[in-house]
């Protein structure tokens, strides 16, 4: 096994996010990471094993910037999410598109759908929390706040594959209306 270059593993995730914005998830390959963070491949091995590690470091590392963000508990935060949410199709093109890719790979391989399942549930849970902070109570009785959290996690993901399949669908004015839908609950909640 190689030993490490100095490098550091944020580094290589960095590079790794450039070269799939450069070369697209059907190009990407851990030598075209070493070549894109000017490393030898080895570099690349000693801190990913595989090539779906590196991707669901990505991803995992895409989603803790975008909860790191969401920390106010307010109307503010409800826009903040929706912009978070709206901006991983237009700045991170890649996103969903990797995501999803990755989601079918862990159709047959246990320990990527493990990760993902991870992933989903870390998700969840920060959303469970913001939803606590923002909602005294749900504003439908009945429905607990964990629901609620695991309900707006799949919409995001199912407007995603929505975004990415209809070349039509019309994202700012679906945003514009879902803000309303939101803040419509989040006034209930209070």
């Amino acid at each position: 096994m190689a030993k490490p270059t100095g490098i550091a593993k944020a580094e290589l995730l960095t590079a790794a996010k450039q070269c799939l914005v450069h070369n697209g998830i059907e190009k990407f390959t851990l030598k075209a990471v070493a070549e894109q963070a000017g490393v030898t491949q080895g570099t690349i091995y000693y801190h990913f094993k595989t090539k779906e590690q590196i991707l669901l470091e990505i991803i995992q590392s895409i989603c803790e910037d975008s909860w790191s963000e969401l920390s106010v508990a307010s109307k503010e935060f409800i826009q903040i999410a929706l912009q978070s949410a709206k901006s991983r199709y237009e700045n991170n093109v890649f996103y969903h598109k990797l995501y999803f890719t990755l989601i079918v790979i862990g159709f047959n391989n246990p320990s990527i759908k493990q990760q993902i399942a991870d992933i989903l549930k870390s998700e969840n849970e920060s959303l469970f929390k913001a939803l606590t902070k923002l909602w005294e109570k749900s504003p439908i009785e009945g429905v607990s706040l964990e629901s609620w959290s695991i309900f707006f996690n799949a919409l995001m993901d199912g407007l995603a594959l929505q975004v990415m399949v209809l070349e039509d669908f019309p994202i700012d004015q679906f945003y514009e209306e879902l803000e309303k839908i939101v803040i419509t609950l989040y006034q209930l909640g209070k």
